[in-house]
């Protein structure tokens, strides 16, 4: 493998936990990304497009480097151009990387301490981190080892762990669902409605992340910055969006259909808490499914935490296949 030399760009050559040798700093340009994904993970694919879109820079692509080779890495995502890191969706650590006293989750520790200082001063609020993993990764040692050496170098920064989530996806093979028979939809008639519909769900939710959100901001504040912070960003048509109504016209729920950067999603489905029981999340992932197929998607993406079981067993349903695993942490 061919070295690379570190130019002139942030570094900590001997933090006081870090094996002599071990450098700590981010990519000096895209030209360094090959020797950034020299550790592997399922995102690096997109790495590149990502920093062409402006979803990432080279400043937020960290390295711990030994003797030009990668032994830890970090990198932070952003929803768009512009925006600052929101997530921690890349943190590696070679297995074997610690040497002497010093271990793997004390480089990848120093490592995270070191990048967040410099991208997160003055206490600003540290981003959550979120990591892919496979459907069986409980029963696998060796991906669970290495969940545990992450988890170890986080949790010494001061990370918590926060949820697990499902990563779901549709494809035509398992059929596109049938209308529903009982519920009419319409279009999303403004802002207003759905931010409204979106603050009601809200009450009794088993989602970790909009409980973390409620304990700290009330629900229409939440739905809010939810809506502008990302439904609003998605560049697919708003006319995707559905109302699902009784036929007296009363509202049951809502579901949003889009794309995001990486393909056709389900970014959010909601049943309005006096309609619950009725097994209408079926009849909403249907129509919203329906709407994506009809534009042309070969697969289409959702997720929902481990703990929502009514929502999973409606995506199992749905014909929705688990692919992935996402774990997620977050710092208080």
């Amino acid at each position: 493998m061919t070295e690379h030399t570190a130019p002139s760009v942030p570094s900590v050559p001997s933090a006081p936990s870090l094996p002599p040798g071990v450098m700590l700093r981010p990519l000096a340009d895209a030209s360094e990304l090959p020797l950034f994904t020299s550790l592997p993970y399922v995102l690096d694919d997109e790495l590149a497009g990502d920093l062409d879109a402006g979803r990432r820079h080279t400043s937020w692509l960290w390295m711990a480097l030994r003797d030009g080779r990668v032994v830890a890495r970090a990198g932070w995502w952003a929803r768009q151009r512009g925006d600052g890191p929101m997530l921690l969706d890349v943190f590696d650590i070679e297995a074997g990387a610690g040497t002497g006293p010093s271990t793997g989750p004390d480089i990848g520790a120093a490592l995270l301490e070191t990048a967040m200082a410099q991208l997160f001063p003055d206490c600003e609020p540290r981003p959550d981190y979120g990591r892919y993993l496979t459907p069986g990764w409980h029963e696998d040692p060796e991906e669970a080892r290495a969940v545990a050496v992450r988890t170890d170098a986080l949790a010494r920064t001061g990370a918590r762990p926060l949820v697990e989530r499902l990563r779901l996806q549709w494809a035509p093979s398992a059929g596109v669902p049938a209308a529903s028979p009982r519920l009419l939809f319409r279009q999303v008639a403004s802002r207003d409605e759905l931010v409204g519909l979106m603050a009601a769900v809200l009450d009794g939710t088993l989602d970790a992340h909009s409980r973390r959100d409620l304990a700290t901001m009330p629900a229409q504040r939440c739905a809010r910055e939810q809506y502008d912070g990302e439904l609003a960003r998605y560049r697919s048509p708003r006319q995707w969006w559905r109302v699902a109504t009784l036929p007296t016209g009363e509202p049951v729920g809502f579901v949003v259909p889009a794309r995001n950067a990486y393909g056709p999603i389900i970014a959010y489905l909601g049943v309005l808490p006096a309609h619950r029981g009725h097994g209408y999340a079926d009849d909403l992932l249907a129509e919203g499914t329906r709407v994506l197929a009809a534009s042309g998607a070969r697969r289409v993406r959702a997720s929902t935490d481990v703990a929502n079981t009514p929502m999973a067993a409606a995506f199992a349903r749905a014909g929705y296949e688990t692919f992935q695993r996402e774990l997620a942490m977050a710092w208080p």
